[in-house]
């Protein structure tokens, strides 16, 4: 690592309270906002932020509350439905949750009257990760540490499960073909499946453990990347089932590995919290994997990327940091 990469967050946000999750929507809704979700130990806050990056007449950057959205429990895994909008009427609002109660919820809202919240149950531990069907949205995958991981319909009810054989950490639906599902497991491999059949189609394997996250390439689905002990490790799925490459990148263990959606050739990973400040580093892939940017802060949790912009953010300690990327 390069100390000079270092740097502060671009933009802060205040918040309420400590972050836990923070999501922008990965899809387009319409106007030139960008809607954001993030949670803290009660609510889920969701706005929408604007950038001058990406809007001349901003000021640095714009953030506007749509709504808080009381939770009860602490939400540590969010997901957006591409069914939200904001630029027809009416306006919706659809997004996913799990908590540590090992139950997913579907809240739904106009940001007018209508505000619902549906329960949804079956795993029968902690939930890691949840994700929608991109192209509709009128299904939901989770993955969770009792070794499954199950699909929803919108009305709560289960109508595929895999049994999977380590706690699942992270899935991920194909951006196109919607019955390509991606499901990583703790023990250090990654499956793809085919819903239709029920049947794994395609497996990875990092070589070691544990697979702490991992994530498909939504740009080019022909790159998965993952973070297991403290590397990075990145596939060419057309090649090989194991690692075309890998580096350590934290010092103690990595947490998250999140792409770019705006380029394909960049993405950031996570530290865990500890003895270290909890890092972000933000790589580009070229032949040599250069960093190009190393940001630090104490504590933090959630990592997510702007649709469009370069830009990623982190939640942490009654703040959110938004670090803007120069290519």
């Amino acid at each position: 690592m390069q100390e000079d990469l270092g740097r502060t967050a671009t933009y802060t946000l205040p918040c309420n309270d400590c972050v836990h999750v923070v999501e922008f929507s990965p899809f387009d809704c319409g106007a030139a906002s960008s809607l954001i979700a993030y949670t803290e130990n009660q609510h889920v806050v969701v706005g929408t932020c604007r950038f001058k990056e990406e809007d001349m007449e901003v000021d640095g950057f714009d953030f506007t509350i749509l709504r808080v959205f009381m939770h009860g429990v602490r939400a540590d895994a969010l997901a957006w439905s591409p069914e939200s909008r904001l630029d027809k009427l009416p306006q919706m609002i659809r997004f996913c949750t799990a908590s540590a109660d090992k139950k997913l919820r579907l809240f739904t809202s106009d940001l007018q009257k209508l505000n619902e919240v549906k329960v949804m149950e079956g795993h029968t531990s902690y939930i890691n990760h949840v994700v929608f069907e991109p192209t509709e949205g009128k299904q939901i995958a989770s993955v969770s540490d009792d070794h499954t991981c199950r699909v929803w319909d919108l009305e709560g009810n289960e109508s595929v499960l895999f049994r999977l054989w380590s706690p699942g950490v992270t899935v991920c639906w194909h951006p196109v073909e919607m019955f390509k599902l991606m499901v990583a497991e703790k023990k250090g491999t990654i499956r793809f499946y085919n819903l239709i059949t029920q049947q794994a189609i395609l497996s990875l394997d990092s070589g070691q453990m544990p697979l702490m996250s991992a994530d498909w390439c939504l740009k080019n689905t022909i790159k998965v990347g993952a973070v297991v002990g403290s590397d990075w490790v990145i596939w060419d799925i057309t090649r090989s089932s194991y690692p075309q490459d890998k580096r350590p990148v934290h010092l103690d263990k990595a947490r998250l590995f999140r792409w770019s959606r705006a380029n394909e050739n960049l993405f950031a990973t996570t530290g865990c919290p500890g003895k270290f400040h909890f890092q972000l580093l933000v790589s580009f892939c070229s032949i040599t994997f250069q960093p190009v940017m190393i940001g630090s802060a104490v504590v933090g949790s959630g990592l997510s990327w702007h649709r469009t912009l370069p830009l990623c953010v982190i939640g942490g300690d009654r703040k959110l940091s938004f670090w803007m990327t120069e290519m």
